[in-house]
C-alpha cells in the first residue's frame, strides 16, 4: 500500500524517524479538503512515541475535512540547511501516514492535552499547567492520529558525513 522509498541508503532507521518527531516543534498536517483540493495546515503536535496528538479548535476547515476523509499525512522538517555553492540542502525529514480521530472522551482528552502541554512548557508547575488546561478547556478539540506508516529521510551528504565517523 505504501511506496518504498527510491533512496534507501537517505531512509532514517525507526530510532532516527522518532527522534525527529521528539524533537521537532511543529510539522504540516495534510487532509484531504473540499472539492478535490488537498489542505495543509502548520501545526504543534506531541509525539508520544506511538501516536501524534494535535490541539485544535472545535470547529473548521481542518476538523470539516477530517469527518469527510480522517487519513492524513504529517510531515516534520528537522533540518535545511542550504548550501548554495552545491545547488542543494542538507534536509532531514519525516512523514508519517495514518487515521485521525478526534478524542471525545473527556479521560483521553486530557491525558492527550497534558503531553502537548509538557512537551510545550516544560518548566511550568503541575499547578499552572493545570489552570491553563482548565481556562481553555471549553473550545478545546484534542486530535490523536495512529500512524500506519511512517519514513523519515535525509540528504545524501548527512549520510556520508555519518559514514565518515
Amino acid at each position: 500500500m505504501f511506496k518504498e522509498m527510491r533512496r534507501h541508503k537517505q531512509l532514517l532507521n525507526a530510532e532516527e524517524t522518532a527522534a525527529v518527531l521528539e524533537r521537532g516543534t511543529s510539522g504540516v498536517l495534510a487532509l484531504s479538503g473540499e472539492d478535490g483540493y488537498p489542505y495543509a495546515v502548520p501545526l504543534s503536535y506531541v509525539f508520544d512515541g506511538e501516536k501524534l496528538y494535535f490541539h485544535s479548535a472545535k470547529a473548521g476547515h481542518k476538523l470539516e475535512a477530517l469527518r469527510r476523509c480522517p487519513k492524513a499525512s504529517f510531515c516534520v522538517i528537522d533540518q535545511d540547511q542550504i548550501v548554495p555553492e552545491e545547488y542543494t540542502t542538507y534536509f532531514r525529514s519525516v512523514i508519517a501516514f495514518g487515521t485521525i480521530r478526534e478524542l471525545e472522551d473527556e479521560v483521553e482528552k486530557r491525558a492527550a492535552i497534558e503531553k502537548l502541554a509538557r512537551k510545550y512548557t516544560p518548566n511550568d508547575t503541575p499547578e499552572g499547567m493545570d489552570a491553563a488546561i482548565r481556562r481553555d478547556w471549553a473550545p478545546l478539540c484534542m486530535l490523536e492520529m495512529t500512524i500506519d506508516h511512517m519514513t523519515g529521510k535525509e540528504a545524501i551528504e548527512l549520510v556520508k558525513a555519518k559514514e565518515a565517523k
